[in-house]
């Protein structure tokens, strides 16, 4: 049985061989270790041996685990990956680094404020729902624009770049491409995209972050696969 650092040496592996077959420099894309629903015991042996970037879908989850693991290993970097509430954005402030789920002018705004008021400066990428799925977050492809302008001019939100996460019965590869030419429209350089099923895709595509959960740490529920 393979243990998580061998698990996340073969991820950074498979993620370095796909940016040399794309003619991509590896050391651009930064892998997401994404380790919701995994607890502290699951998540000391990836710190242990040197990985710092992380990834979580809930605040509470996130706020419930991260804080005794920082006080440990203060350089980590925390990144919420999962639908923000506005009611959560002071939690989210706090604890996180980056925030890859910006779906709407209401989210926007709150971060902004939350931002402001603790004298933070978080990441930011705006969540795009490039497969127009009704029961997903995400802002529709054709109002990206006028969410960044919002970001960028009323709110002076720094943003980062675009995220998406493909229908699950689509061909990851046609959404990820939809992206990195929304991306390319719009000025921005950084695309998260890419998840266990898919990252290599992502790699080729362009992705700069990449989001990998149960090929690290584990099999998760059907529901929570990454």
């Amino acid at each position: 049985m393979t243990t998580t650092p061998q698990r996340l040496a073969d991820v950074k592996s498979r993620i370095a061989a796909a940016a040399r077959a794309a003619h991509r420099d590896a050391a651009l894309i930064h892998l997401v270790a994404v380790t919701k629903t995994f607890g502290a015991d699951h998540i000391l042996p990836a710190l242990a041996c040197g990985h710092r970037c992380f990834g979580e879908n809930r605040v509470q989850e996130a706020k419930a685990k991260w804080p005794a693991l920082r006080t440990r290993f203060p350089d980590i970097e925390l990144h919420l990956i999962g639908p923000l509430q506005s009611n959560k954005a002071r939690d989210a402030v706090a604890l996180f680094d980056a925030i890859h789920t910006i779906d709407r002018a209401r989210i926007a705004e709150v971060v902004a404020a939350e931002m402001a008021k603790q004298e933070r400066r978080l990441k930011l990428f705006i969540e795009v729902n490039t497969g127009a799925e009704p029961q997903k977050a995400g802002v529709d492809p054709k109002e990206a624009a006028r969410l960044l302008r919002l970001c960028r001019e009323d709110l002076n939100l720094d943003i980062a770049g675009l995220m998406c996460i493909p229908p699950q019965d689509e061909e990851a590869a046609v959404h990820f491409a939809v992206l990195a030419k929304l991306a390319r429209e719009l000025g921005l350089t950084e695309l998260s995209m890419g998840m266990s099923a898919d990252f290599e895709t992502a790699v080729a595509s362009g992705a700069t972050y990449v989001r990998v959960g149960s090929q690290i740490f584990g099999v998760r529920a059907p529901h929570s696969a990454t």
